[in-house]
């Protein structure tokens, strides 16, 4: 469960990212984020995974304050997080397996079982046939796809994406947002970024409707928490 209570979020005393901001979204939700860049949906996402902290207001994750949280607790908070940035910080040395690899390596696990969750992981996102290949020889759809692997290969209960479709061609954006519903559908808590409404349509999303770091009421949309 993801809360914010009063959060507000300014990078300079006159640049507010976000303003006194208070939702509630339930485990298991998927939730469209919405507005115009620079609208405070990049914020809102890297306060839910302590990459930033709230200058006031509160940031509830899975019973966690954010806001309490020492350094030393904030991988474990990110243990049950996958995040998809527009900056994917791909590592163009490693091949598509080893890039998937790379959070299971950092927590420590078996060699066997993080070699078969990377297996499953880059299967579901259609990736398995081209693991041995570099990040430089795949399309920009498939360098998205292979970034969701990476995110999702320690199967979190929390799915963050930031802008996952942009600059990709109508298809494939299809085909990513496609990827995010399936891990809806098995109990992910989902949050996705997005210009793009009418692409997470029919997945009948949650919203989030951001308007210069303002939560605006949008009309016909369900809100989170209910």
């Amino acid at each position: 469960m993801i809360r914010f209570e009063h959060v507000s979020r300014r990078y300079q005393p006159d640049i507010a990212a976000l303003l006194d901001i208070t939702f509630e979204i339930d485990t298991g939700q998927l939730v469209l984020i919405g507005g115009h860049s620079g609208a405070g949906k990049t914020t809102l996402l890297k306060l839910i995974a302590a990459i930033e902290r709230p200058d006031s207001g509160m940031v509830m994750v899975n019973g966690q304050n954010i806001g309490d949280l020492k350094p030393a607790a904030i991988p474990f908070l990110r243990r049950n997080l996958g995040l998809v940035f527009q900056d994917q910080k791909l590592l163009f040395d490693r091949n598509v397996f080893e890039n998937t690899l790379l959070p299971l390596s950092i927590a420590g696990f078996p060699p066997k079982e993080a070699a078969r969750r990377v297996r499953a992981a880059l299967d579901k996102v259609g990736l398995l046939k081209r693991e041995r290949a570099l990040p430089v020889a795949l399309s920009g759809g498939e360098q998205q796809r292979l970034a969701i692997a990476r995110a999702v290969v320690n199967r979190p209960g929390i799915l963050l994406a930031d802008e996952p479709t942009a600059h990709l061609d109508p298809v494939t954006a299809g085909e990513v947002a496609a990827i995010f519903r399936d891990f809806h559908q098995v109990g992910v808590t989902v949050l996705v970024a997005s210009y793009d409404d009418q692409l997470f349509a029919p997945l009948a999303p949650s919203r989030l409707l951001l308007n210069h770091g303002t939560l605006m009421p949008d009309a016909g949309a369900r809100p989170p928490g209910q």
